[in-house]
């Protein structure tokens, strides 16, 4: 008997799929390894049944999306978690997370944590009129988190952020059954010790699951460098109605005159910091090419 079911832990070549509310402990089929590919968590598989509560994985639909650290696929939203303090909030790295998740057909949900120790409207008006969905939350207080637990109905989501911005005390006041361990930030170093061994997707009601993934401060993807390289601008949403509007066609968007983007900032239709943060990725990538793409 087949079924199909969400790959949501795997641990040393075991597969734990959950079905019809029921988790299988599952094999993978040998042709798998012979192909080069692995289930990872979020695939969603076909399995055959061995005997009551175990199986075989047989097959593994398309992935929307997949992620080389933290390893999973097929993630619908990604929540950006910053902090007001220890650390700050840090744009360049919130506007890189959103560039991926946009190049990875993933809507970005940009999250301001630990309201209780002051305020966020700097960051907070910047994220809003780019368009982005913003909230200022506390962990600790409970506020917030109401609204921001329904925004994580009916898909699978993934928190992000830098060590010590509080993603796993945030899911623990999202989702108190999930228990999951917190560490404390170090004042020395400014960041949280990493507190999870492993991915694990869990299924915490109204058609939501969330990917364990405290403790990394950045994603990797499996995406094509140079690809991303051409497609940066596309990443950042308040640029569309600019593109195709400059001088020249081959207009990088940082500096040049004619630059229709750069009139916009100019006249306050795009945040400064969010055009810094484009400046900047597009330096990193820019001795990327066709021939030399390789993995971050």
């Amino acid at each position: 008997m087949t079924k199909k079911g969400i790959l949501v832990k795997a641990i040393s070549g075991f597969y734990y799929v959950a079905c019809d509310g029921n988790v299988y402990e599952c094999k993978a089929r040998g042709n798998f390894r012979k192909a080069g590919v692995s289930p990872v968590v979020g695939d969603i598989v076909e399995f055959s049944l061995t005997d009551d509560t175990h199986g075989i994985v047989e097959q593994i639909a398309t992935r929307k999306n997949l992620f080389n650290r933290p390893l999973v696929a097929n993630i619908d939203k990604m929540f950006i978690v910053s902090a007001y303090a220890t650390p700050a909030p840090d744009t360049l790295m919130i506007d890189r997370l959103t560039a991926l998740a946009i190049y990875n057909n993933i809507e970005p949900i940009i999250v301001f944590n630990k309201s209780d120790m002051g305020s966020f409207d700097e960051y907070y008006q910047i994220y809003v009129n780019t368009g982005f969905k913003t909230y200022i939350v506390s962990a600790k207080e409970r506020i917030g988190i109401d609204s921001l637990r329904d925004e994580m109905n009916n898909c699978v989501c993934a928190f992000s952020g830098n060590s010590g911005v509080g993603k796993s005390s945030l899911l623990n006041s999202l989702f108190p059954e999930l228990q999951l361990k917190t560490g404390e930030v170090s004042d020395k170093l400014g960041r949280g010790r990493h507190t999870t061994r492993h991915t694990e997707l869990f299924f915490v009601g109204n058609g939501a699951y969330v990917v364990d993934t405290p403790g990394f401060s950045t994603v990797e993807t499996n995406e094509d460098l140079y690809d991303f390289k051409l497609s940066l601008a596309d990443c950042f949403p308040d640029f569309d109605e600019y593109l195709g509007n400059c001088k020249f066609n081959s207009c990088s968007h940082t500096c040049e005159k004619g630059c229709a983007v750069i009139d916009a900032l100019k006249n306050g239709k795009i945040q400064k910091s969010r055009h810094d943060s484009y400046v900047a990725l597009a330096n990193e990538l820019k001795d990327v090419t066709a021939w030399n793409t390789k993995q971050k």
